[in-house]
C-alpha cells in the first residue's frame, strides 16, 4: 500500500520541514528580531551577541552605510547624515514633522513635491531618503541577521506597529518591508504582540491593560485573554508622544536654566544624546550630571530625578489621559483590570511606573523583558502563520483604531466600520441616488469619529459609473468595506440590479500630522452635541432640497391640474421653505418642509387620479 504524505491545514506541505519566520520589532530607538526555536520564543543576537539593534543609519560620502551600534557612534560626529528615531517619520508629511527646528537632519518634501501630501525625506550626502528607505535598511539588516543565525532563507516576518498607526503609517511599515526583501505575513499591534508573549509565558487569563511607550509612540490597549484567544476590546494612545519626547523636554529645561541654545546640528545631536544618557541613569540614581559639549565648550549641569520629573509631567498625563479614554471605550472600570503589562523601554522611568501603579492601584508586570517582549509575540505569531507546530492553537482578534465610513449628501459622514471593530472585517450598507436619471456616483472615503466631513480625514475617491438611469432612490448601491489582517481598507461599490461595480485599495497619502488621531478621538468626546446639532441642521436642509426638487417637478409635469389659488399656495409655502433652508434652525426647516408636504398632499392625489386615467383609457374590464 502506498502511503499519502498530507498535512494537516495550515501546517507545512513537508512534516519534516520547518518554515523560518520571525518577529521584528522596528522600533523607535532599537530594533530586534525574535523567531521560536525548540518551542520557545527568543530574540537573536549578532556575531557579538547583542539581540537590541539602534535604530540608526549613518549615510557615507562613498555611497555605503553604517547601521546599527556603528551608526550611533557618529551622531554627534556627523549628526546631518546619521538618521535616528526615523520612526517617527514614518508616514509624515513635511509640515508634520514635530519638532523639526531643534532636529539636526535637512528636511525636504517629498517626490511629489507637496510637503502636504508627500511623505518627508532626509537629505544626506548619499541623497534623499525617505523614511521607507532608512527603516528598509534596518529591517535588511535584521533579516540577514536571522538568516546567519538559521543558516536558511527566511520565510516571511510579522512586523510590529503602534496600535494608533494609521493607514499611512502601516502602509509606509508594508512597503519598507517590500524593499528590504522580507515577505511579510502580518503587521500586528505592539500592545497585542506583548500581550501574547505574557498570555503564553505566564498562562494568564481575564482582563488586562497594555501600556506601551516606547521611544516615538505611546499605545494603551485593554484585551481580554480566554483559552488562546487575544481579544482587543479598545485601544488608544498617542502617536506623538515617546521616550524622545522626554529627552527633548529635559534638554530644553536643562538649556533653559543654562540660558543656552542649540543651534548647529552637532549641538541639536550632543544635547539629544546627553538628554538621553541622563535620563536612562536617573532611572537608577536620584542625581546625575547632564554632560555635553555645546558651541565647542563643554557642559555639566547636575540634574535631579525631581527636576527631570517636574519637567516631564505633563507627557506622564497625557498618557494617563489615553488611558482612562481606553477604559471608557471598553466599559470597565479600573478595578476590573487584572494586570497591567509594561512594554518599551521608557516604561523604565519611575515616575511612568508610580502613575500606573497609582491608577491601577496594583504594581505592573515587568518580567518580562521590555525591550524584547513586543519581538517575543511577534515571534509566537509568524510562527503559527507559517504553519509550523506551535504549543497551542492562538487566535489574534485586534481591531482598527479609528471609524471609517463615506461622505453623504450635505457633507455628512456615515459610519461602517466603527473604531474598535474586531479586524479582520467586512461591512456592507446600502445607499440610493439624490437625483432622477443619476448615472454615477462620487464616493468619498474618510476616517474619524466626527459628524461632518470636513472634521474627518480623506483616505480616497473614486467613482461608480454605468448605474442605470432611474429615479431618484431606486437605484440600491451597495457600499462594502473590508479591513484586512493588517488593518488596511479596500472599498468597493455595487448596483445591486445591474451588477456594475468599482472597487480601490485605500492608499491613503503620507501628509497625516503626529497628533491628529488623538485630536480626532478628542473631538469626537467634546464636540458631540455641536456634532449632533450640525447633522441635524444638513439632514433637515437635505430633505427640504429634496421636497422642493420633487414639488418643482410635479408643478413643471402636472401643475395645470390646480387652480390659480392653489397654485399661489404651493408656491408660498415653497418660498418659504426656501427662505429658512439656509437657517441653522434644523426644527423650523424640517416644519416647513413638513408644512409643503401637507401643502401638496390634495395635488398629489390628483395627480395619481390622472396617472391612474391614462392607464386605464382605452381599456375594457375584460382585458383588465
Amino acid at each position: 500500500m502506498a502511503l499519502l504524505q498530507i498535512s494537516e491545514p495550515g501546517q507545512s506541505p513537508d512534516p519534516h520541514q520547518r518554515r523560518i519566520a520571525v518577529g521584528i520589532d522596528l522600533g523607535t530607538t532599537h530594533s530586534l528580531v525574535a523567531a521560536v526555536r525548540n518551542g520557545v520564543a527568543e530574540c537573536l543576537p549578532d556575531a557579538q551577541g547583542r539581540v537590541l539593534l539602534p535604530s540608526v543609519v549613518r549615510y557615507l560620502e562613498s555611497g555605503g552605510r553604517q547601521i546599527g551600534y556603528d551608526a550611533a557612534a557618529a551622531q554627534s560626529a556627523d549628526a546631518r547624515n546619521t538618521i535616528a528615531s526615523v520612526k517617527r517619520f514614518m508616514g509624515r508629511g513635511l509640515g508634520d514633522v514635530a519638532q523639526a527646528g531643534k532636529l539636526p537632519y535637512d528636511f525636504v518634501s517629498g517626490a511629489d513635491g507637496d510637503g502636504a501630501q508627500g511623505m518627508v525625506s532626509l537629505a544626506t550626502v548619499a541623497g534623499n531618503k525617505s523614511p521607507v528607505e532608512v527603516s528598509a535598511e534596518i529591517l535588511a539588516t535584521l533579516r540577514f541577521r536571522a538568516e546567519d543565525t538559521f543558516d536558511a532563507d527566511l520565510y516571511g516576518a510579522v512586523i510590529t506597529v503602534p496600535a494608533y498607526f494609521d493607514d499611512a503609517q502601516r502602509q509606509a511599515t508594508k512597503d519598507a518591508a517590500r524593499l528590504a526583501g522580507i515577505h511579510l505575513l502580518r503587521l500586528i499591534n505592539e500592545p497585542t504582540a506583548a500581550a501574547i508573549a505574557y498570555g503564553l509565558d505566564n498562562a494568564s487569563e481575564g482582563v488586562y491593560a497594555v501600556y506601551d511607550l516606547g521611544g516615538g509612540t505611546f499605545d494603551i490597549s485593554i484585551l481580554r485573554l480566554t483559552r488562546g484567544v487575544f481579544e482587543v476590546i479598545a485601544t488608544g494612545g498617542d502617536s506623538a508622544l515617546g521616550g524622545d519626547d522626554y529627552d527633548a523636554a529635559l534638554a530644553d529645561w536643562v538649556l533653559g536654566q543654562l540660558g543656552l541654545e542649540a543651534v548647529t546640528p552637532a549641538d541639536k545631536s550632543a544635547v539629544r544624546l546627553a538628554a538621553r544618557a541622563c535620563k536612562e541613569a536617573l532611572t537608577a540614581t536620584e542625581s546625575v550630571a547632564f554632560c555635553a559639549r555645546l558651541a565647542g565648550a563643554d557642559v555639566h549641569f547636575d540634574v535631579n530625578r525631581s527636576d527631570f520629573e517636574a519637567a516631564t509631567a505633563d507627557l506622564t498625563a497625557r498618557s494617563m489621559a489615553a488611558v482612562r479614554r481606553a477604559l471608557r471605550d471598553a466599559r470597565l472600570a479600573r478595578d476590573e483590570v487584572q494586570g497591567v503589562v509594561m512594554v518599551g523601554g521608557s516604561t523604565r522611568m519611575p515616575q511612568v511606573q508610580r502613575a500606573v501603579e497609582e491608577f491601577f492601584g496594583k504594581p505592573p508586570l515587568t518580567n518580562l523583558n521590555p525591550d524584547e517582549v513586543v519581538a517575543l509575540g511577534a515571534a509566537v505569531q509568524a510562527n503559527q502563520l507559517a504553519g509550523n507546530n506551535t504549543a497551542g492553537d492562538l487566535l489574534l482578534l485586534d481591531v482598527i483604531p479609528l471609524s471609517l465610513g463615506i461622505e453623504t449628501m450635505g457633507g455628512l459622514v456615515e459610519r461602517i466600520v466603527s473604531r474598535n471593530e474586531t479586524i479582520p472585517t467586512a461591512k456592507a450598507q446600502d445607499f440610493t441616488t439624490y437625483k432622477d436619471g443619476q448615472t454615477a456616483l462620487a464616493i468619498h472615503v474618510v476616517q474619524g469619529e466626527r459628524d461632518l466631513v470636513q472634521d474627518c480625514r480623506s483616505l480616497a475617491r473614486f467613482e461608480l459609473r454605468g448605474i442605470p438611469p432611474m429615479a431618484a432612490g431606486a437605484a440600491r448601491i451597495r457600499v462594502t468595506f473590508t479591513v484586512d489582517a493588517d488593518g488596511l481598507l479596500s472599498v468597493s461599490a455595487r448596483e445591486q440590479g445591474s451588477g456594475v461595480e468599482a472597487r480601490i485599495d485605500v492608499k491613503p497619502s503620507y501628509g497625516l500630522s503626529d497628533d491628529q488621531i488623538a485630536r480626532m478621538l478628542q473631538d469626537g468626546f467634546a464636540t458631540a452635541a455641536q456634532d449632533m446639532k450640525a447633522r441635524a441642521v444638513v439632514e433637515a436642509r437635505v430633505d427640504a432640497d429634496r421636497m422642493l426638487i420633487a414639488t418643482q417637478g410635479a408643478l413643471d409635469a402636472d401643475g395645470d391640474l390646480l387652480s390659480p389659488r392653489e397654485r399661489e399656495d404651493i408656491d408660498a409655502l415653497m418660498v418659504a421653505l426656501r427662505h429658512l433652508r439656509d437657517s441653522d434652525d434644523a426644527a423650523r426647516i424640517e416644519a416647513a418642509t413638513e408644512a409643503l408636504a401637507k401643502g401638496t398632499e390634495a395635488f398629489a392625489a390628483q395627480r395619481m387620479n390622472r396617472g391612474i386615467q391614462q392607464a386605464l383609457a382605452g381599456k375594457n374590464v375584460q382585458t383588465l
